[in-house]
């Protein structure tokens, strides 16, 4: 490599990435930001003083766009704008009443707070300014020892109220928890999409190896890995959509239905569920096998003499599962994925225009990509 491109890939290292945000989004933390910082301030200003909110403004208002603009980073999360205030305010108070206020002093405190803030998981950039400014601020605050602890959580406490608020009413999860979908079958088995590829443990060793600060939660980066491998097996795969391998011809019920007929037409037509359609063919449920199987042999015990009550007939709309999940004909094959294997559903009603157009099953899914893969080894 020549030196001029040397020079040339040095420079190229100063220059941003493209984002990936949106300009509503910048909107919507710009908004959450003003505001967050606006509402803490003016509360530790209203309990405290104007001249203490003084004392750490700055590092509040970098808090503020950490919660709200990069609110899925790991160093923004409810703990680590809690605990590094905690921390900071903590060591700032036990370095001025020892060491006293300067430079060397809030220097001293910056370094501490990082350390104590490591082990304790909860880095948080602001965090470190706050030692650094309360230590310089504590000859003009002439306040008890309590004092800066108490301002720091009042500030870290209102901010994170508003971002809590704010964050989940823009649509924004906030904090950032993983969201593993429910184990239908309650064991400890991993969801089947996660059983083969890129697992939890492969994450964490990644990180481990890394072995430096990265602001992304494993959760965060699972979901970045996992959308990743969807995309590659989706451009890798044919263009097979929902509507390519759906069943057309329906059997549905109806809300009216017994359960009795319910059961008969899904033995006769050997499905394991079937969609119910009021009167004017919208679709307002599903029932499976497993909802029906259960009161008809109540049903036929309540016959034969065996306990007690009305012999009432139940109709499919009392059992029926609501709201349904459903899916678009133009989903892809891919995406349907998850959503027979994972989430215990043995079929997915496919709907074009609001209107019900077919059924696919796990079957249907399976004979697809066979297909496919067939299609790829010949």
């Amino acid at each position: 490599m020549t030196f001029k491109h040397y020079l040339r890939h040095w420079f190229a290292a100063f220059l941003p990435e493209a984002p990936h945000t949106r300009p509503r989004e910048w909107l919507r933390a710009a908004f959450g930001a003003g505001l967050g910082y606006f509402i803490s301030t003016w509360l530790c200003g209203l309990l405290l003083g104007d001249q203490a909110v003084l004392s750490f403004a700055g590092p509040l208002a970098a808090s503020a766009v950490l919660v709200f603009a990069v609110s899925s980073g790991a160093l923004a999360q409810p703990w680590s704008l809690v605990g590094s205030y905690l921390c900071a305010s903590a060591v700032a108070v036990l370095v001025s009443h020892t060491l006293g206020a300067g430079l060397a002093q809030a220097s001293l405190a910056l370094a501490l707070s990082l350390l104590l803030m490591c082990p304790l998981r909860c880095l948080h950039p602001p965090g470190g300014a706050v030692a650094f400014c309360m230590v310089l601020a504590a000859p003009a605050l002439k306040a008890p020892v309590w004092y800066p602890i108490g301002l720091a959580l009042a500030g870290a406490g209102s901010l994170l109220a508003t971002a809590l608020l704010y964050n989940n009413l823009t649509r924004v999860r906030y904090p950032r928890v993983h969201n593993r979908e429910a184990d239908d079958h309650l064991t400890r088995d991993a969801p089947p999409s996660e059983r083969l590829g890129i697992v939890a443990q492969d994450l964490d060793r990644a990180l481990e190896e890394v072995g430096e600060f990265v602001d992304i939660t494993r959760e965060d980066l699972e979901v970045i890995v996992r959308s990743t491998e969807r995309h590659a097996l989706r451009r890798g795969m044919a263009d097979i959509r929902a509507r390519d391998m759906m069943a057309r011809d329906l059997v549905c019920g109806t809300p009216e239905m017994p359960v009795a007929s319910g059961l008969r037409l899904l033995r006769r037509h050997h499905l394991k569920a079937l969609p119910i359609l009021d009167a004017a063919g919208r679709l307002v449920g599903i029932v499976s096998l497993s909802d029906l199987v259960g009161p008809v042999r109540i049903a036929r015990a309540r016959r034969l003499g065996f306990g007690f009550g009305p012999r009432r007939e139940r109709l499919l709309g009392q059992l029926m599962s609501r709201p349904v999940r459903t899916v678009e004909a133009d989903t892809h094959a891919v995406d349907l994925i998850p959503l027979l294997s994972d989430r215990g559903l043995h079929c997915l009603p496919v709907m074009e225009n609001g209107a019900l157009v077919g059924v696919i099953t796990q079957t249907d899914l399976i004979v697809a990509l066979h297909r496919d893969l067939l299609a790829h080894l010949g």
